[in-house]
Formats: structure tokens, sequence, C-alpha cells
């Protein structure tokens, strides 16, 4: 019994379905759902996140900051007048308006 011509297709098979799964698995960690490509679309739309963050933070701090100035404790005077201006289009005689 000579058994050297012909190779085993249990060893071929099993190398082909290991090789199947490692191509699959590979694919999945770079681009699958939690792969590298998705890391990398979450990080860039966190610092997009982060920096909307801070601009709605200054916003935030700048209404805190008028809306403190024209309460009873403490009224700007300046700022009543000039809101008062701008909402109302009010203007004193002896001012000239240049548009």
């Amino acid at each position: 019994m000579n058994r050297t011509a012909r190779p085993a297709f249990g060893t071929l098979f099993f190398f082909a379905i290991a090789f199947a799964l490692s191509l699959y698995f590979t694919f999945a960690a770079v681009q699958g759902d939690f792969g590298l490509f998705r890391r990398t679309e979450i990080v860039a739309e966190s610092q997009d996140l982060r920096k909307q963050l801070t601009q709605v933070e200054t916003e935030v701090a700048l209404m805190e900051n008028l809306t403190r100035r024209m309460s009873d404790d403490y009224l700007d005077l300046d700022l009543l007048d000039e809101r008062a201006r701008k909402v109302l289009g009010m203007v004193r005689p002896d001012e000239i308006v240049i548009r």
C-alpha cells in the first residue's frame, strides 16, 4: 500500500476553512461595525462634537453675562440703552443715523 502520491483532502479542507475564517475575521476587524475604519469615524465625529460643545458653551456664557447685566440686581444702563435702540429702533433727537 503506497500512499505517497495522494494528498490528504482532510488537511487541505481544514486549511482552506481556516484561511477563509481568517480572511473573514480580518475583514470584519477592519471594515465591520466595530472595525478600525468605524473607530476612525467615531474619533473624527467626537472631535467635531467637542468643537461644537466649545462653541455652545461660549454662546451660553455670553447669554448668561447679558442676562445677568439685564437683571434686577445688576442693571447695565448702557446695555439697556443698546437693546432698546436695537429692538425698538429708537434714536435720540441729537444723533445722526448712518446706514
